[in-house]
């Protein structure tokens, strides 16, 4: 049995496709779909005929336009995207070179429906017109319908005939031609490349043979600072696979990059593009082997310790963050470590950011901090452990409480960061030994009235829950104080104790 509703929204359409201008008929179909629930839509499918709707759109009235948007976006999610693919082609195809850009994003988030299943993917495979005109959207004005393009595309090209679709037919030289529009065009479109090439060591194969991946990483080691500074992010993506560092290797990038950092101090205009080269450094350590990173580009260790020393916060900023991604596994730690008092001159002066920085700044200090200063329980040898102890004495004469000062400041992203340091230590015996002979310091930790919002709390529960699940807690707490921390736990982050009402008669 169709629903009333449903029924209406039939008639209305039929009548929308007889008039010569059915505004009025436009807003009554609209305000009746709101309420036809999609699965009798779904039961009608067959009868929707979408056409008049289609060419409507053509007139260019705004009114008119807005709504068939409106209408079209309903119905056709009551359609599969098989269907959409093979009979509304041509009405796709018109869609995406509409002047307005709602047509266009419709139109795309339809083609998102079609790239994400199997069957219908393949009606749009071969439409070579529709691929055309989803490369031209990257280069429109507006950044969502170019994101919408750049997602279907590189949704399209996860399978084999994806590819070859993009990569073997004329389509390479469309993506050409869209690239010449301006830089920002461009940039999309190297975003793709890199998306694309990110997938697997074959779809890299396909985009290289492209020679769009040579053409970014040109650019790159190209003369135009501000041009550098763009493509680097997209190297890093690139690198974040196991066939992109290869690659990138293979073909000398890595020693370029390394070069350009050595060639940075005659350059007055390194600031625009160091911050993401040592950035790159930093990823590929991690990712690798710090050790043979580090070995085998000695600048740039270098370069992070002469940016830590600047008087710019932006450089300041780029080392600190380089230095937490290095220090977050064993491996970067002994690495670090072995820079000697290099390193330790580089914790004094994290500790002294972090306590005298911009908001900002200090937020990130206290990030590598913690980073720097985990140790994960199964790694904690006495040696790691001397060294994390002799680490956090060097950030300042009374690190405690430094970090108890910064947790006390009425900013919740402060509050959480500090607080973030107290757990990364929470678990090794030196650091609860400072903790338990630090006055007050306990009683800080299962204070809840320290915290207002559900970030902090949060961050205390964490801290709590670190110093409770510990091996070495009930000997160097005392068994009050475990079981303190227990009760804590087990009340949850947002415990609210009751008030007792005998203390509040007392008061009258």
């Amino acid at each position: 049995m169709l629903g009333a509703m449903a029924a209406q929204a039939l008639t209305l359409l039929r009548e929308v496709a007889r008039l010569e201008a059915p505004l009025e008929e436009l807003r009554a179909l609209h305000s009746v779909l709101q309420a036809v629930p999609l699965n009798e839509l779904r039961e009608q499918a067959a009868e929707l005929r979408l056409g008049p709707l289609f060419s409507l759109l053509n007139e260019n009235h705004r009114e008119k336009t807005t709504l068939c948007v409106s209408i079209l976006e309903r119905l056709l999610q009551a359609m599969e995207p098989v269907h959409v693919a093979r009979n509304l082609r041509v009405d796709l195809q018109r869609g995406l070179t509409h002047p307005d850009d709602s047509v266009k994003i419709l139109t795309l988030s339809q083609v998102g429906r079609i790239v994400e299943n199997s069957d219908a993917v393949t009606e749009i495979l071969n439409n070579a017109e529709l691929l055309k005109q989803i490369v031209y959207c990257i280069g429109g004005e507006n950044l969502s319908v170019a994101k919408a393009a750049i997602k279907s595309l590189s949704r399209i090209s996860l399978t084999q005939a994806g590819l070859e679709a993009l990569f073997e037919s004329n389509l390479l030289d469309d993506l050409k031609s869209v690239m010449k529009t301006n830089d920002i065009v461009r940039y999309r479109v190297y975003e793709l490349i890199v998306e694309i090439s990110s997938v697997s060591s074959e779809s890299l194969n396909y985009c290289t043979t492209s020679g769009l991946v040579t053409q970014l990483l040109r650019e790159l080691t190209g003369e135009d600072v501000l041009v550098r500074s763009t493509c680097i992010e997209m190297v890093t993506s690139l690198a974040y696979t196991h066939h992109g560092r290869q690659y990138l290797a293979q073909e000398g990038v890595i020693d370029q990059i390394s070069n350009i950092i050595v060639g940075a101090d005659s350059d007055p205009f390194s600031s625009f593009y160091l911050p993401g080269f040592v950035k790159f450094f930093g990823n590929l350590a991690v990712m690798d082997s710090p050790q043979q990173t580090c070995e085998r580009y000695p600048v740039f260790m270098e370069k992070v310790f002469e940016m830590i020393e600047s008087q710019d916060p932006t450089m300041i900023g780029v080392a600190v963050d380089t230095v937490g991604i290095l220090g977050s596994n064993v491996e970067g730690k002994q690495v670090l470590q072995k820079t000697g008092t290099r390193f330790e001159r580089l914790l004094v002066r994290l500790g002294h950011q972090a306590k005298n920085a911009s908001m900002e700044l200090k937020i990130r200090c206290l990030d590598a901090i913690s980073s720097l200063l985990y140790l994960p329980p199964e790694q904690q040898t006495d040696d790691l452990l001397r060294m994390t102890e002799s680490w956090f004495s060097s950030l300042s004469r009374d690190p405690l409480e430094l970090f108890r000062g910064i947790s006390s400041q009425p900013f919740p992203e402060l509050h959480c960061a500090a607080l973030k340091v107290f757990t990364a230590i929470a678990n090794q015996p030196w650091a609860q030994k400072l903790m338990f002979n630090s006055p007050g310091f306990v009683e800080y930790v299962v204070d809840r009235s320290v915290e207002h919002d559900k970030a902090s709390k949060d961050a205390k529960y964490e801290l709590v829950k670190a110093l409770a699940n510990s091996k070495t807690i009930t000997e160097i707490f005392g068994n009050p104080n475990y079981l303190r921390l227990r009760t804590y736990l087990s009340e949850g982050p947002y415990y609210v104790k009751p008030i007792s009402t005998t203390a509040v008669e007392g008061a009258e």
